[in-house]
């Protein structure tokens, strides 16, 4: 009797050390599925056969993170492919360093713990090493932290000769600061992200979401993110604070989020210092820095009313902002469409011989962006078949036009593609007209 309490005495012991073992939570198998993948497809020039290989030896086996990464990002297998087809030198360039991902995940664990310490609250996610193609260093989906390996290990030795572009201006952007150096602190940037409420619909809302998460890395780190606009945001705050207050209200966040450009001087993210800066000045006046931390936290930002209201308590403006005012202002330095010509008539018509359709801006515009939409009437009253774009005054804007007589015709230019020099979007502008029968 005694022999069997002492057994059963020795099996509960060993169940509660079975218990109190942290559950994997770093997973980097998917990256020796890719590279076993890319060998495979590179003994194949038939297509379909790459796809069918891809699809069997990667996606078919691969793991929760890799199809949540496949959703986020619409990647598919012909995709994948086809970049490996088209970059070859920059696949065989990327091989050896996305190995450093497996390196880096096991050094996590004492941050996450750290985190935990700072907010109780934490709840559990799981963080992948994936290889997506080339669109997603980091993001998250639901409890999942989901890291592109093909970025975020590169170097500035990485080869990407075969880009051409805009494609190249980002990647050379992204490996020039070395990511893989950064990995911690993206690791637990994202983590942050699976335990917010987000993303926000305006410049603030989204501000707070990514910025609480660059003060959270700090907290957990003892740095700061590594990243150009953590260095430029001090010295320029009160610069950037006035910027700031005259879009924090709208939704048109591509001056502060998510816009590499290939421009000198130009710092790209800013709205990610802006949120950090809102965040730890809130977290530094207050009291109880644990509550403080869970309010960032858990604020919500997808509530443009209890992010106004969170501004508003954290006195980073001294004064409250009226809103009606801010965006009143906003608007007027919005650019408008002066005219577009040929004009139509005093009846609103056109001659259906007409090839081309020139459009004035009232200021200069930034080239690299334009957006154009069908009107109200689809498809059926689009007159664009090309659009020659810019030219060297970029306050004017070519499209050429097929025309017929006795037709309606109307397209929209859109504010967010076309914007001005200094990234103010267009006020949307309907061309509409008809042509004589």
């Amino acid at each position: 009797m005694l022999r069997l309490l002492c057994l059963f005495i020795s099996f509960l012991s060993f169940t509660a050390a079975v218990a109190q073992q942290p559950k994997q939570r770093v997973f980097s198998s998917d990256i020796d599925r890719f590279w076993l993948a890319y060998d495979s497809v590179r003994t194949s020039s038939d297509s379909l056969r790459q796809v069918a290989l891809f699809t069997r030896l990667y996606l078919a086996p691969g793991t929760p993170g890799l199809r949540a990464l496949q959703q986020v990002e619409g990647y598919t297998a012909a995709e994948w492919v086809g970049s490996i087809r088209r970059h070859p030198k920059f696949w065989n360039s990327i091989r050896p360093s996305t190995q450093l991902a497996k390196t880096g995940a096991q050094h996590l664990a004492p941050y996450l713990a750290k985190f935990q310490q700072l907010y109780p609250a934490l709840r559990p996610a799981s963080i992948y090493f994936t290889i997506g193609a080339l669109r997603s260093g980091g993001t998250t989906k639901d409890s999942l932290v989901l890291i592109g390996a093909e970025l975020e290990t590169g170097n500035p030795q990485t080869d990407i000769s075969e880009f051409t572009g805009k494609d190249h201006a980002f990647l050379a952007s992204v490996f020039a600061r070395t990511p893989v150096n950064n990995m911690i602190p993206l690791n637990v940037h994202e983590y942050v992200h699976t335990q917010e409420h987000g993303p926000g619909n305006t410049v603030l809302g989204q501000a707070l979401y990514e910025g609480t998460c660059d003060l959270v890395v700090e907290l957990v780190t003892g740095q700061k993110v590594q990243l150009p606009y953590m260095s430029y945001g001090p010295a320029h705050e009160a610069e950037l604070k006035e910027r700031f207050k005259l879009e924090l209200f709208t939704p048109n966040i591509s001056n502060w989020f998510y816009n590499q450009l290939d421009k000198p001087g130009h710092i790209p993210d800013l709205g990610y210092y802006m949120g950090y800066a809102i965040g730890k000045r809130y977290y530094q006046q207050a009291r109880d820095k644990q509550q403080a931390l869970k309010e960032l936290i858990e604020l919500d930002y997808t509530n443009d009313q209890t992010v106004e209201a969170f501004l508003t308590k954290t006195h980073y403006y001294p004064q409250p902002l009226d809103k009606a005012q801010v965006l009143a202002a906003y608007e007027q330095r919005r650019p408008v469409v002066t005219r577009f010509w040929p004009a139509p008539d005093a009846q609103g018509l056109l001659d259906a011989s007409v090839r081309e359709i020139r459009i004035e801006f009232a200021s200069p515009m930034d080239p690299s962006g334009h957006s154009t939409d069908y009107g109200p009437g689809g498809k059926a009253t689009f007159p664009v078949v090309k659009q020659p774009g810019f030219g060297t005054d970029t306050r004017f804007y070519t499209y050429q036009v097929a025309l017929q007589p006795g037709h309606t015709y109307s397209f929209v230019l859109n504010g967010g593609g076309f914007q001005d020099e200094n990234g103010y979007p267009l006020k949307q502008y309907e061309v509409k007209f008809r042509t004589r029968e």
